[in-house]
């Protein structure tokens, strides 16, 4: 008998912060690969469950969801997002429409602005991930909680992905966020994200001091 939640997923992208939430839940799920080293993303099959052809979806007795944050508040509840909700809910948005997209900027420069002017864009980009990773560490007190969270799902990837990748490495210097730093050694030694690396291949270190994933199947990029 088939799983009622199915994870469209590739390695190491976005679908990593709801495998993580799926595994703190406790939910069972299927998964299925988005092959992007052929642009599976942009297959006919996988644009018929999200036309807007990223990844993840999460496939429900609802119909497909998809962005990352939707399916994250999807899967919350009352008991899987700190308190007070009111200020989970302007962190949760603020992760989705300030933190993520400005992340994939960084990422896929090229998708948003024409060759000569990608340079510019990419240290313009870099800056303002710098002042959005202090204002992280100054601000969001649930960083301390130690509670798995739907929020701790979200961030702790984008904490990974700030340091492995984009136009330039070695930028991302978690050391000079203290209060991160702490929040992605907890978080990378729960069940939940061990249980992920090796779905994934991420290795030990996940969030704190992390490595380019080894897939067991599919890739990253």
């Amino acid at each position: 008998m088939t799983n009622p939640l199915t994870l469209y997923y590739a390695p190491d992208n976005a679908s990593l912060c709801v495998r993580l939430a799926l595994l703190e839940i406790g939910l069972p799920f299927d998964t299925v690969l988005v092959d992007r080293a052929v642009q599976g993303q942009k297959s006919p099959d996988y644009l018929a469950v999200n036309p807007n052809g990223l990844i993840p979806t999460l496939v429900t007795e609802d119909g497909p969801i998809y962005e990352t944050g939707a399916i994250l508040l999807w899967l919350a509840g009352d008991g899987f997002m700190p308190a007070p909700r009111g200020d989970a809910l302007k962190w949760m948005f603020w992760l989705s429409n300030t933190l993520h997209p400005t992340l994939r900027m960084w990422f896929y420069p090229h998708e948003y602005i024409e060759e000569a002017l990608v340079h510019a864009l990419s240290r313009a980009t870099q800056g303002r991930l710098s002042e959005y990773f202090a204002h992280l560490e100054a601000h969001a007190g649930w960083l301390d909680d130690r509670a798995p969270s739907a929020l701790a799902c979200y961030l702790a990837p984008m904490i990974r992905w700030a340091a492995l990748y984009g136009p330039a490495q070695a930028w991302f210097d978690l050391d000079k966020y203290p209060h991160l730093r702490e929040f992605a050694i907890w978080f990378e030694n729960r069940s939940a994200a061990h249980e992920a690396s090796r779905a994934e291949g991420l290795g030990q270190t996940i969030f704190s001091a992390p490595q380019y994933p080894n897939p067991p199947e599919g890739s990253a990029l």
